[in-house]
């Protein structure tokens, strides 16, 4: 009865948004807009996002309000016909696949593997590659041993047995690659040919696998963050209609990585691990963005943001950021910081400082540290007062003062806080600076 209410009640939902929602004709260029003035943004920042993105090597960007196009930049040589790799963002394309797989009845994700593939498809002892199922693979919970050369390897020979299934979680992509093998061995479907008949027929969603990566245009990237942000209803149509598997993918998989749902990366969690770390940080991976979002990250910032609450996808496309290599996912506060100034009234937590004009010249150093970091001042900042405070991911002030002498650096001592990410405001005036600080153990 509760699980008949829950899919009553998840349905009406998708019903109230796709009338609020705006779909772009399936097979047409025309797709409407609106004016970020219209919608009361802070247009005048518009320029700052650019100039951000097109020095982080971006290739191209979209911002979707209720559907419709806010924002659309394309750099350099790149244009909206242009294609580009997801990587590792194409995984929420898998997850989606495999939910549809299984609402027709061609699999259950708590089947175990071997049903698909076989017995022997890795070389950890039978009983244990026995209870490795589907479900484990979505969560990167197989147990597999990550101590190889080659992550991406899917031969058996690769597939060790390190740890039961359901014990470990760590982002290991040849366990991510064999979903891919299960969805053609259970349609009977090339992923190609599954893919363009569940998902593009219906959306407009266009593009190719090539050796398991997802190239497409960028608005195929938005059309299928705006079939996330509808629920998996595109217009009317159901596409990903279980609405149970819907929910399981978007909230959190498992305790060990609560930041993880079925190969989606959830926002607001109490706490998060990355990609190739055994390292549990506390707090929301990207606090400077909605506590609801949920993401697809791909190698070389590939992005795809859906913010349920506020109606937004927002994608990227593009070569690698350059931003801290400590710091794998800085670029996506770096993206919702200024974001967040256009929006004028983002629900991220951070107060109203944050529409201040940024402050230049300004350094901290180490970065990552043990609590204990320098602020570095420029010079036109020593004879004025400065305000910092650092904030954790749902915006507490958890230390913070005002400077009021001459001198050029400030010595933070937060050595008492727990490890993970937090963010460094700093305050002059009608003037800010906001960078995430890693503390670690």
């Amino acid at each position: 009865m509760k699980k008949l209410l829950l899919l009553i009640t998840i349905s009406i939902s998708q019903l109230v948004s796709a009338q609020t929602l705006y779909f772009p004709p399936t097979f047409a260029q025309n797709w409407d807009t609106v004016s970020p003035k219209t919608l009361g943004w802070c247009v005048e920042r518009i320029d700052s996002l650019y100039q951000l993105l097109e020095d982080k090597n971006t290739k191209g960007f979209m911002v979707l309000k209720d559907g419709k196009i806010v924002l659309e930049k394309y750099f350099g040589t790149f244009t909206k016909d242009s294609q580009w790799y997801w990587a590792s963002a194409g995984k929420t394309i898998t997850a989606a696949l495999i939910g549809i797989a299984q609402q027709k009845g061609m699999l259950s994700i708590n089947d175990s593997f071997s049903k698909y593939l076989g017995k022997g498809w890795s070389v950890c002892p039978p009983e244990k590659e026995g209870n490795i199922t589907i479900k484990n693979h979505l969560t990167m919970t197989t147990g597999i041993d990550y101590l190889v050369p080659d992550w991406d390897c899917t031969e058996p020979s690769c597939l060790k047995y390190r740890a039961d299934a359901g014990t470990q979680w760590f982002y290991h992509n040849a366990t991510y690659l064999l979903l891919q093998n299960i969805i053609e061995s259970a349609s009977g479907q090339t992923l190609q040919q599954f893919t363009t008949q569940q998902l593009g027929l219906q959306t407009g969603i266009t593009g190719l696998w090539l050796d398991g990566v997802f190239y497409s245009r960028l608005r195929s990237m938005a059309r299928f963050g705006l079939l996330m942000l509808n629920e998996g209803n595109w217009n009317g149509t159901p596409i990903l209609s279980d609405a149970v598997y819907f929910k399981q993918m978007t909230t959190p998989s498992q305790q060990l990585n609560q930041s993880y749902g079925y190969l989606w990366w959830l926002n607001g969690q109490p706490s998060f691990r990355l990609p190739g770390s055994l390292r549990v940080f506390n707090g929301s991976y990207c606090p400077t963005a909605p506590n609801d979002m949920i993401a697809g990250l791909g190698k070389n910032d590939q992005k795809i943001y859906v913010v349920p609450s506020q109606k937004l996808v927002v994608v990227r496309m593009g070569d690698k950021a350059n931003t801290d290599e400590l710091v794998p996912i800085a670029f996506d506060s770096l993206i919702w910081k200024e974001l967040s100034r256009i929006i004028c009234n983002p629900a991220t937590g951070l107060n109203d400082h944050t529409l201040g004009s940024a402050i230049d010249g300004l350094t901290i150093f180490p970065n990552p540290n043990q609590g204990r970091f320098t602020i570095k001042l420029p010079n036109n900042m020593h004879h004025k007062p400065v305000k910092w405070y650092l904030i954790n991911n749902v915006g507490q002030q958890l230390i913070g003062s005002t400077h009021e002498n001459s001198n050029s650096e400030i010595q933070i001592d937060g050595g008492h806080l727990r490890p993970g990410l937090y963010t460094l405001c700093v305050l002059q005036g009608d003037k800010s600076f906001y960078q995430k600080v890693l503390i670690n153990e």
